[in-house]
């Protein structure tokens, strides 16, 4: 009998081990958890909302045109943004509205509640990134000095699930 609690303690013990080593790896690697914080990106995500990121897509592939993605700003603070553009893109606002290589993008995620201030025609650098969050009226994004652009290294990962609050469950 003795025997039998030690085998059965041990399995645990196992399982237990490698339970901890499969959830290091998955963070560490594969998909993570953050929490939006602000409104930078209202009405497409929400204070408090919580989301998985995919952090090996970028590895194989590239940020595309529309990503929400998690970029690192510095060693405490994690922004999400959304791309609106790469490497040789011209990027410009007026009047409320972003134009990509001379074109009006089309973005109904956008929050129009506030208008937002013009920006001045910029081409964003090779191996750089362009970023944006939805609610431009108050989002700190590329526009801005302190953000600038964004190395390809910064973005942690991609959003594509909400998973808090659950009336919202889903993809993003």
């Amino acid at each position: 009998m003795a025997g039998n609690n030690h085998s059965e303690a041990r399995e645990w013990v196992i399982s237990i081990l490698v339970a901890v080593v499969l959830a290091f790896v998955i963070k560490s690697f594969l998909f993570d958890f953050v929490l939006v914080q602000g409104s930078s990106m209202y009405p497409t995500l929400k204070n408090g909302e919580r989301l998985v990121i995919n952090k090996i897509e970028y590895e194989i592939g590239s940020p595309d045109y529309g990503d929400i993605v998690v970029l690192k700003h510095s060693a405490n603070v994690d922004y999400v943004k959304r791309v609106i553009g790469k490497g040789g893109d011209t990027i410009e606002v007026k009047n409320s509205k972003v134009y990509r290589n001379g074109e009006m993008l089309d973005e109904p995620y956008v929050n129009t509640e506030k208008s937002y201030e013009d920006f001045a025609q910029v081409t964003v650098p090779e191996g750089k990134y362009f970023v944006m969050g939805d609610n431009r009226a108050v989002s700190l994004d590329s526009r801005y000095a302190s953000v600038g652009f964004i190395d390809e290294d910064s973005i942690i990962g991609h959003v594509v699930f909400r998973f808090w609050p659950f009336t919202n469950f889903g993809t993003v």
